[in-house]
């Protein structure tokens, strides 16, 4: 497995490669990364590319960059196990040698539900993947669906763009009490992460009302805030949305 830090030895190393398939990660890996690996694996000639960078451009000015676990040295373990070929751990220079004045606006789809709370989140994500594939040039590159909204910000920024990149969207990876696996589930203290699974349980029954025909998306939606509430939550939102566009059900 080769770690590399510069875009010049990147494009050098990759120049041997005909296929690679590519899972981009700010790092602190779990097992939902891991899992992203082993399906970029399955293309048997193909050459794995993991990077790992926690980009700052997707962070709010009281957000948790400073803090986020930065674990190169654990990450290389578990990636070499998987059996990762290339890791690309650039500093913040290298992906950002001058101010990065040129974005990626993501529409519409950036002021709406994760947006509307996080705003110019979604910006500095497609702005980084955007630079990231014209380094890595992937053939292939995976996101997993817990975060949904941004597999699709970057799946249309892909088509808009007419980029030569497979978007493929991975499942995503739970623990056994249906809490999906996340960097920064770490934060959660021992009795916030009991409480965390309600989550799950919540959305899976406002899907159940949704799936057994119930049209009165307001109240399921405001009936899954109550219940969280009950239980000393502060929830942002729960949205009922069309899978393929993120717009509400009956949308133009």
């Amino acid at each position: 497995m080769d770690i590399i830090t510069s875009v010049d030895a990147l494009r050098e190393r990759l120049q041997r490669e005909p296929d690679n398939v590519f899972v981009p990660t700010m790092g602190n890996l779990h097992q939902g990364h891991i899992q992203l690996m082993r399906l970029a694996k399955r293309r048997a000639t193909a050459c794995t590319v993991v990077s790992i960078f926690v980009n700052r451009l997707q962070f709010g000015p009281k957000e948790d960059f400073d803090r986020y676990p930065r674990t190169l040295q654990s990450d290389s373990e578990k990636m070499k196990e998987v059996g990762v070929d290339v890791v690309f751990a650039p500093n913040e220079a290298e992906i950002y040698p001058a101010p990065q004045t040129f974005v990626v606006e993501p529409s519409d789809l950036q002021h709406i539900l994760e947006g509307a709370f996080r705003p110019g989140h979604f910006r500095g994500v497609a702005t980084v993947v955007l630079k990231l594939f014209n380094m890595v040039l992937p053939h292939t590159a995976i996101f997993g669906k817990k975060d949904y909204q941004q597999y699709v910000v970057l799946r249309d920024m892909v088509r808009q763009l007419a980029l030569p990149v497979e978007i493929t969207p991975a499942e995503t990876v739970r623990a056994e009490d249906g809490l999906a696996l996340s960097s920064r589930n770490g934060y959660l203290s021992a009795a916030e992460r009991a409480e965390a699974p309600r989550l799950y349980r919540t959305l899976q029954a406002a899907r159940g009302e949704v799936l057994e025909g119930k049209r009165d998306f307001q109240r399921i939606e405001l009936q899954a805030m109550a219940e969280l509430a009950a239980h000393g939550w502060r929830p942002d939102y729960v949205s009922v949305r069309r899978q393929a566009d993120l717009q509400p059900p009956g949308a133009g």
